[in-house]
Parts: structure tokens; sequence; C-alpha cells
């Protein structure tokens, strides 16, 4: 996992950002950080992929959490990775990316597509707070037994409830309610799904 530097401007900064409050992105730590991340993506990334023990290794030092039985296939691409939190038995397909300037929680028997993108740093409309490096971030929840589909993309502040099924190429610009089947751009209700016998009704 990264070591965070004990600067103090920068510690203040990290908090904020963590807290959804407007953070200075600019600063050369959140760099340096960025940059030591995208080092040990690409070592993960350039791997032979039947190395499983050994990939696998290398990703779970640098997550913040990760359970048993997860498979991540390459590419796989993230910001700080130490703020992603991967439940157990769950499967991420080719060519993730995840960026967590904010928590993301990954549940448990969680299946994620090829190409599904998860976004939690937020920009400000006005170009000049845009150019100043002002961001804020909003943390992203996947709740257990939820499948997403390729190419979904999921926006900050989302929460996707337990048991839910997100169509391929959907755009998850708001919190999905548990067991629901959604899709589309915006990604919408499309049914009710079953609960398994022995789950509590929401």
């Amino acid at each position: 996992m990264l070591t965070l530097p004990t600067d103090p401007y920068f510690q203040q900064q990290w908090h904020k950002m963590l807290s959804g409050e407007t953070y200075d992105a600019t600063y050369h730590v959140f760099i340096d950080l960025l940059e030591q991340t995208r080092d040990v993506m690409e070592q993960f990334n350039t791997m032979q992929p039947s190395l499983t023990d050994s990939r696998m290794a290398i990703i779970k030092g640098v997550l913040g959490s990760c359970g048993s039985c997860v498979v991540i296939n390459q590419p796989f691409r993230c910001d700080y990775a130490c703020n992603i939190h991967i439940g157990s038995n769950v499967l991420i397909n080719y060519n993730a990316t995840i960026l967590d300037e904010a928590r993301v929680s990954i549940g448990n028997n969680v299946f994620i597509g090829p190409n599904v993108s998860i976004y939690t740093p937020c920009h400000p409309l006005d170009a000049e707070s845009r150019r100043k490096g002002i961001e804020w971030a909003l943390p992203v929840t996947i709740g257990d037994d939820v499948w997403i589909g390729g190419s979904a993309t999921i926006l900050p502040g989302v929460t996707i409830g337990r048991g839910c099924v997100i169509g391929a190429g959907s755009v998850v610009t708001h919190d999905i309610a548990p067991y629901t089947m959604a899709a589309g751009n915006p990604c919408r209700h499309i049914k009710d799904l079953p609960h398994p016998a022995g789950d509590a009704q929401p």
C-alpha cells in the first residue's frame, strides 16, 4: 500500500479529498503518488497472465483491502489503489478503470464485466476553477451479489444495492435500489429481481 508522506499540507489536502471537500489536486505529492501507483499497475499489467499468485500478490499489496478468491484480469488501471476495498469471490474483467480519489467499496460475490469504469473525482463546471486544479470526490459503493455488465460507467457518489444487475453500456448517475435490474443512459429501473431465500426484504 502507498506510504503517505507526512507533509502537513498534503495531509490536510488528502483528508479533504477523502471527506468530499474541495482540495488542491495539483499539489506535487498527489502527482508523485499517482506515478507510484502507475508503476505498480504497469508491473501487474505486463506480467504473464498465468502467474496468477504473483500478479495478485502485487495488487493486494496496494489495495486498501481485498478478500479471498478475487480475480482481476489485465489490464487494470486505478489512481491510488489504497482507497479501493474489495470483498471475496469477486471477478473484475479486462480493462477496468477505477479512479479512487474517494473510497470505492466492492462487496462479495460481485461480477464486473470488461471495460467498466468507476469514477469518484468531480470537477468544477467553470473553466477558471478547473485550471486551478480544484477537485472533490464522492465515494462509490457496490453491494454484495451485484453484476455489472460490460462497458458500464459508474459516476461519483453512486451506491448500487445488493443483488442488482446493471445492463451493459449503462451510465449509472444515481443510486440503484437493491435487487433491481437497471440499464440505459442514464441508468434506470427496468424490473425488480427476486430475493434469494433467507434474505431480508428491503
